[in-house]
């Protein structure tokens, strides 16, 4: 029987994520350290795969792949400060020695999970955003090939069409949301 537990992260617990996506954020001033943190994260993604963890942890790590995709996707673009303020955000993720160590069995990846929840609502938006450029991308390539036609000619034309309207309506909604409704992540 599923049970439901409540947990309430007070405002120290949020400025502690705070500080550490702002840590994270100037760790990722260069490119190498850009890819380590990228690497690092898909590296601690595929070992959960390969983990029986529960299902409150193993789901919320598992999400944290559509952000690596997204900064991956030399199709989506985000800008080079998008994908650092992913990257810096992933940082908490990939430190094995954050507020509970992750080689401590059962719990050490309970708090990487929480992390993991409070980046994803935090970046819901973008999230949907380039769920729908890929919906959209894939849809596109099979109406195409469906045609007849070559997916590949005038792709980027037909892409970049579709990334633009998201990518702007993406960055309205990130604008209007930070507007003083209350605390939020400072993630983009």
């Amino acid at each position: 029987m599923p049970l439901d537990i409540t947990i309430t992260l007070s405002d120290e617990d949020l400025d502690s994520f705070q500080e550490a996506i702002d840590k994270g954020k100037l760790t990722v001033a260069d490119a190498e350290s850009a890819t380590q943190i990228e690497e690092a994260a898909a590296e601690k993604i595929e070992a959960a795969r390969e983990h029986e963890l529960p299902p409150f942890i193993s789901d919320r790590l598992f999400k944290l792949q559509i952000l690596l995709n997204m900064i991956r996707d030399e199709e989506w673009r985000l800008t080079e400060e998008e994908c650092n303020s992913i990257r810096g955000a992933l940082v908490y993720f990939v430190d094995p020695d954050d507020v509970i160590p992750d080689h401590i069995p059962g719990i050490g990846l309970l708090d990487d999970a929480i992390y993991a929840e409070i980046v994803i609502r935090e970046l819901t938006v973008e999230i949907k955003m380039y769920q729908e450029f890929c919906q959209f991308r894939i849809a596109e390539e099979n109406r195409r090939r469906n045609l007849g036609l070559d997916p590949h000619v005038g792709r980027e034309d037909w892409i970049a069409d579709k990334r633009a309207v998201l990518h702007s309506r993406m960055r309205e909604r990130r604008r209007l949301r930070t507007g003083g409704r209350g605390w939020r992540l400072r993630l983009l």
